[in-house]
């Protein structure tokens, strides 16, 4: 067996992928902890500490995948999702550099990478976005008309709310989102408007009802076929681990009936 080939399987046994995970869940809380200035004052040097020994893991594990796959470690998305993740934390922290280095704590979205089931979830999610693309071109259009009759009908009287296309689009999406939709907006509205309730319940309906739902909708199935897929490939790898064992079993069992036979 190769260098290569013994350190790919090293590095995907189940024992180092848990030991990355707790690595990434503990400098989750480092870098949680970094964000307290009473916790800094009395512990800062030790998090500080910490925090480099976590990077220097993660740097250490993309050298060994670099090494063990060379050229193929770019060819998996989530090895170069890995590589930008750490890259990140790696920017100095000078002038200029103070919102990258903000960024550090996106090494806690490594723990979707090193859980093969929220991988699948990810992979899911994605495979829904090409039907989601069309549900927002919908709404985007729905929006678009209703931001266009709102300003006509309601921007000379409420200006804030509905005097142009973008503060109508805003207050529309507040609406769909049901937050203070009633006493902040519409009844206001309807003081002046009392028919106004003619376009925002329609809107509600179709937006909040119908196109949020359909959107929902198509990422639940999306996560089912993901659950299906981990299902029927742990079902596959149980009957392929099965079938070794038997063939182990009963070459074994031709060993002792030969050795009986001599």
């Amino acid at each position: 067996m190769s260098t290569q080939t013994s350190l790919s399987t090293f590095l995907e046994s189940s024992r180092i992928r848990n030991i990355i995970l707790y690595v990434i869940l503990f400098n989750a809380v480092i870098l949680g902890l970094e964000t307290s200035d009473a916790v800094m004052a009395r512990a800062g040097e030790l998090i500080l500490t910490l925090d480099r020994i976590c990077l220097a893991i993660f740097v250490a594990e993309l050298v060994a995948k670099l090494i063990a796959y060379r050229l193929r470690f770019f060819r998996d998305g989530w090895n170069v999702f890995d590589f930008v993740i750490v890259g990140l934390s790696l920017v100095p922290a000078a002038q200029g550099f103070s919102a990258l280095r903000a960024l550090r704590i996106l090494r806690v979205l490594r723990v979707v990478s090193a859980a093969p089931r929220l991988r699948r979830v990810v992979e899911g999610f994605v495979t829904a976005l090409p039907g989601m693309g069309s549900v927002f071109l919908l709404m985007a259009l729905i929006f678009y008309i209703g931001a266009v009759m709102a300003t006509k009908l309601f921007g000379s009287s409420f200006p804030d709310w509905f005097g142009t296309l973008g503060r109508s689009g805003y207050s529309l999406f507040q609406i769909m989102t049901l937050e203070s939709w009633s006493m902040g907006i519409v009844r206001p509205v309807m003081e002046v408007y009392p028919h106004a309730w003619g376009f925002f319940v329609p809107f509600i309906m179709v937006t909040t009802f119908a196109v949020v739902n359909l959107l929902v909708g198509l990422i639940v199935n999306s996560m089912q076929d993901a659950h299906q897929e981990e299902s029927v490939a742990s079902t596959d790898a149980y009957r392929a681990d099965m079938q070794e064992k038997l063939l182990t079993l009963e070459a074994k069992l031709d060993q002792l009936i030969a050795a009986r036979r001599d």
